[in-house]
């Protein structure tokens, strides 16, 4: 995606701003034919940042022994996109390469170049039910270019009240009145 929409601006992440429990569905392998998944739950807590012009989140599993992970996402004023950046703590020290995207009727799209096992590929995120308390978030790799792609992670979240997520965290994680 190179052009961002009309519709696309910087309240577009303001559904995602506060708790949620996730299922999350995996293929078991990457770009390899795989059609077993792998599901399992996850939390997320996501907050504005930078005065409303970018957003984070955490979202934290027990998944593959578990881990944390942060998302990061950017509103470039100019031209009407968004940048989002991912890390985790299975791969300390790295930021991924962003995908850049905008909003559409609800519907978000985010690609970008990276690398999967030393090939470059394109990775792509997509949010969906954003109007819903169930939102959806969906990534999806392809090696040739954006011809084909396979989708390889899928998201489905429900919002949860504050007081729920800040007794999940604990007591230690609870900071201005939320779990980080």
């Amino acid at each position: 995606m190179e052009q961002a929409t009309e519709s696309s601006g910087v309240r577009d992440f303001d559904f995602w701003m506060g708790s949620w429990e996730q299922q999350n569905r995996r293929r078991k392998e990457w770009l390899a034919d795989c059609d077993e998944w792998i599901e399992f739950e996850s939390t997320s807590v996501a907050w504005p940042i930078l005065d409303g012009l970018g957003n984070a989140d955490e979202l934290r599993t027990d998944f593959a022994g578990g881990f944390v992970g942060m998302s990061f996402r950017f509103f470039d004023l100019e031209t009407s996109m968004w940048s989002i950046y991912w890390a985790d703590s299975r791969r300390t020290g790295l930021l991924d390469p962003p995908v850049v995207g905008s909003f559409a009727s609800g519907v978000g799209i985010f690609e970008g170049g990276d690398t999967f096992n030393g090939q470059p590929i394109r990775v792509r995120y997509t949010w969906s039910r954003t109007d819903t308390e169930w939102p959806r978030w969906e990534q999806a790799f392809s090696p040739d270019r954006g011809k084909s792609w396979e989708t390889n992670w899928i998201m489905d979240a429900t919002r949860v009240g504050e007081a729920a997520m800040a007794a999940a965290a604990g007591p230690d994680r609870l900071v201005a009145g939320r779990a980080r």
